[in-house]
């Protein structure tokens, strides 16, 4: 990570479990940990936290089992005292910063292992760490981690994942045009409805060219397409177009171009 990049705090991270019922944390100790470990300079010690965040997703995926739990601890337990005792005599805590990281994410302190991994790890592999063990279903884990990267907060950016992944039947062009609104912060319920009504309309490619256009706002080409719905006798759907009414789109596409 670059030091232009500002680091998440802890709280920030934390939404992420908070926001799925079905959050993994073994999932996430595991990819956190793959992504931490590698960059502890001391092969002992990176071996010791290795052997530590393998043994506590065992222990994660089986929680039912009290050997394991009991061998997780005790392996937390003796990679904090290690770096306790590294730091009591060197004075120095930097030498031993991410290996810290993997305890807080032993020790189920989340937030912070994640707060601690921005440091040295890029930010949008740790996104995607936590957006993966969110484990929802039909969800668009890319916008999501785009939503986050782009400064979104996390509920917002899971709202639109679940969303757009919800939708992933639509044509390209607009699952183009969804993604885009959310990306400028302007996917709400409304929008959704109305271009679930474009996704039934089953436009030729010059009609969606005419649609794209109509979604984006051009002014000309509003007011034209309106003027030639009134002259079709659509005079309401004119209005609705001009209003900025997004369930008009499709059927302004496909009027005016069947009448040319």
């Amino acid at each position: 990570m670059t030091e232009a990049q500002q680091r998440h705090p802890a709280s920030w991270w934390e939404q992420f479990p908070e926001a799925s019922e079905r959050f993994d944390t073994a999932h996430l100790t595991e990819g956190l940990g793959e992504l931490i470990n590698p960059n502890i300079a001391s092969q002992l010690l990176r071996r010791e936290a290795e052997i530590a965040t393998e043994v506590m997703v065992r222990h994660l995926n089986k929680p039912e089992s009290a050997e394991l739990a009991e061998r997780a601890a005790k392996s937390a337990e003796r990679l904090v005292a290690t770096l306790d005792r590294i730091e009591d005599r060197s004075g120095d805590a930097s030498m031993v910063a991410e290996a810290r990281a993997t305890c807080h994410l032993l020790l189920g302190r989340l937030g912070e292992a994640a707060f601690a991994a921005e440091a040295f790890v890029p930010t949008q592999k740790v996104l995607r760490a936590f957006v993966g063990a969110l484990r929802m279903e039909r969800f668009d884990v890319d916008l999501a981690v785009r939503m986050l990267a782009a400064g979104f907060e996390p509920a917002a950016a899971i709202r639109s994942g679940q969303i757009v992944g919800k939708y992933n039947w639509w044509p390209s062009w607009l699952l183009q045009v969804i993604t885009e609104r959310a990306m400028d912060g302007q996917l709400d319920d409304e929008t959704v409805e109305a271009l679930d009504k474009c996704a039934y309309a089953d436009l030729d490619p010059v009609q969606v060219r005419v649609a794209r256009r109509l979604l984006a706002g051009e002014d000309a080409l509003i007011d034209a397409s309106a003027q030639r719905l009134e002259a079709l006798g659509e005079a309401h759907a004119a209005d609705k177009l001009r209003a900025g009414d997004l369930a008009t789109v499709a059927l302004a596409a496909r009027l005016v171009m069947s009448s040319q």
